[in-house]
């Protein structure tokens, strides 16, 4: 799983085409749309002090925002809601056919941000009802130039330090707007606040240069402080005021919309994944014939590493994938080396229970891009352990190597981070289409067994589809689930019987489905798109069509949405 680190109240953001209404009659000019683009993406970025560093966007107008946290406070909330609604205005008067087809594309992308924020802040209103928002927030902001070389070790601790001094009052703002909380987001909330604490306590304080530590400790005193008590607030006061975490129907829809851009309602793409698990699983049973499924998956699920071993064997299964990758000339390998496999930060272990990715930033592409595996803990029952590991087995370990880095979300942002100009590369970096980026991953997955790898394995592919079952239920399951009603037991069912799943997959999937909303059905949506996107290509290229040819040109565009990526295809 990968998405870029929030910016500001947003958890995951895309466009729609024309989802508020394209006016087809001509109109004046508006106003030159790279300025435009311009002040809406380092505007937005300033709003987000957290985000513009994991952006690489340090200084605005003067502001260092690298000192800087968020701002929560009512006044805070209110100037983001009088930014996006002053570019609502400004983006109005630009005819999106006048545009030439990329400048559309970043319309589309400013348009469907600016709705998706307003419907944030002025109905869903997450930092009302959300704690992890907060607690991922003190996460990133002291992680992010912590592991992220883009100025001297000291100058980015002094940095952490003033970060750190800004901690109990944006404590103080997260305990006066939070009116109620799901159980569920409260849990993880402390959960992942005991990262914070353990990172502040002792990662960050055992690295501080030796004439910063007494800074350091002055700063982290208070903050630390601030941190136990926002638990003690979530354990003993927030509990007692429990609300849905199901987004319902009436927010969800839009949210679906402005996120996914499929040109689809929820409905329709509930129908057409429960249709595409059939086939899948039709397809599965040839392949494991005359064994079962079950059967077949049983036997590869043998197939795993140990607790110590998980994380070297991630590594060894990058570099087997990367020489594969550049042997059979799949895409176009940059030489630059700056992919780290490194455990998953413990505030981020709620969401990523597995492995996740985290791009270099846009605007300093020569900076580390990490490929994050979290751990198995120690403390884990044994049962537990097992479960894990079976479902992560030798291919099922492979898989999720190729979608989060090689040549899955690794390749396509370093793609990315090469478009210019600037500020589009931001723009679609931060902002772009969340189908765009995890259909890549998983477009990749099955293209990789399409051209052979691992001397055409079967048990390869039998792990692939097993994981296109998967994302194909993320569909169902957020649907059914948002809006739906559906209960626990029922989800577990899907996971577990219909796309054959260990139990500790499926209940950390279960949780990360009560923990976000409209990002589970990417995986789907996006791998439908990009094999759509390809046979029209070919269809036009004819005798001519070359895979590579085709990767390399529909990775160069960025995350544009995927209806709109095929028209800046020539």
């Amino acid at each position: 799983m990968r998405q870029s680190l929030r910016i500001a109240l947003v958890l995951a953001a895309a466009s729609v085409l024309c989802v508020t209404g394209c006016k087809t009659a001509a109109r004046p000019a508006g106003p030159d749309l790279s300025k435009l683009t311009d002040d809406f993406v380092y505007g937005s970025l300033a709003l987000s002090p957290v985000g513009a560093t994991s952006a690489g966007y340090h200084e605005h107008n003067g502001i260092r925002l690298d000192e800087q946290v968020d701002d929560f406070s009512a006044a805070g909330i209110d100037q983001q809601h009088k930014f996006y609604s002053d570019f609502h205005n400004r983006l109005a008067v630009i005819a999106q056919d006048s545009l030439s087809p990329e400048d559309r594309a970043d319309y589309q992308i400013i348009d469907n941000q600016i709705n998706l924020s307003l419907l944030e802040l002025e109905k869903i209103q997450s930092y009302r009802h959300n704690p992890t928002g907060y607690v991922e927030l003190v996460g990133n902001a002291l992680f992010n130039p912590f592991v992220l070389e883009y100025a001297p070790l000291e100058t980015r601790y002094r940095q952490i330090i003033q970060r750190l001094q800004k901690i109990p009052a944006l404590v103080q703002q997260a305990q006066a707007n939070l009116a109620d909380a799901p159980e569920i987001w409260n849990r993880v909330a402390r959960e992942e606040n005991d990262g914070n604490l353990d990172l502040i306590d002792k990662a960050l304080r055992a690295e501080a240069p030796d004439a910063l530590k007494a800074d350091y400790d002055h700063a982290a005193g208070p903050a630390l402080d601030a941190l136990r008590g926002f638990t003690k607030f979530l354990k003993d006061d927030l509990s007692k005021k429990t609300s849905d975490w199901r987004l319902g129907k009436e927010k969800y829809d839009p949210k679906f919309a402005y996120t996914l851009v499929s040109g689809k309602k929820p409905e329709q793409v509930l129908a057409e994944a429960e249709t595409a698990l059939k086939d899948v699983r039709e397809q599965m049973a040839k392949l494991a014939a005359p064994e079962t499924v079950k059967q077949a998956l049983d036997k590869i699920a043998q197939q795993h590493t140990t607790p110590a071993g998980y994380m070297d064997q991630a590594k060894m299964d990058l570099t087997e994938a990367t020489n594969y990758v550049r042997e059979k000339h799949l895409v176009t390998l940059g030489s630059g080396g700056n992919l780290q496999v490194i455990p998953t930060p413990e505030f981020m272990r709620g969401i990523y229970s597995v492995a996740g990715f985290n791009a270099a930033p846009a605007l300093e592409p020569q900076l580390g891009a990490f490929y994050w595996v979290t751990p198995i803990p120690a403390n884990m029952p044994k049962a537990r352990v097992e479960s894990k590991l079976r479902e992560y087995n030798r291919y099922g370990m492979m898989e999720i190597t190729i979608h989060e880095a090689m040549p899955g979300h690794y390749v396509q942002f370093e793609f990315s981070n090469a478009l210019e100009p600037k500020s589009r590369r931001v723009l679609r970096s931060i902002f772009g289409n969340g189908p765009y980026v995890e259909g890549w991953a998983l477009y990749t997955q099955q293209m990789m067994s399409d051209e052979g790898f691992m001397n055409n394995s079967p048990e390869l592919r039998l792990s692939m589809m097993k994981q296109l079952l998967r994302s194909i239920a993320n569909s169902i399951l957020d649907i059914r689930l948002q809006t739906m009603g559906m209960t626990e037991q029922q989800a577990l069912d899907l996971m577990m019987n219909d796309t054959f799943q260990e139990k500790e997959e499926a209940t950390g999937k279960f949780q990360r489905a009560q923990l976000s909303s409209c990002q589970l059905p990417m995986y789907f949506i996006g791998w439908r798109g990009w094999l759509d996107t390809r046979e029209a290509y070919k269809m036009r290229k004819g005798s001519a069509f070359q895979l590579q040819q085709f990767h390399d040109a529909a990775l160069k565009d960025s995350a544009v949405p995927l209806p709109a990526l095929g028209a800046l295809l020539q």
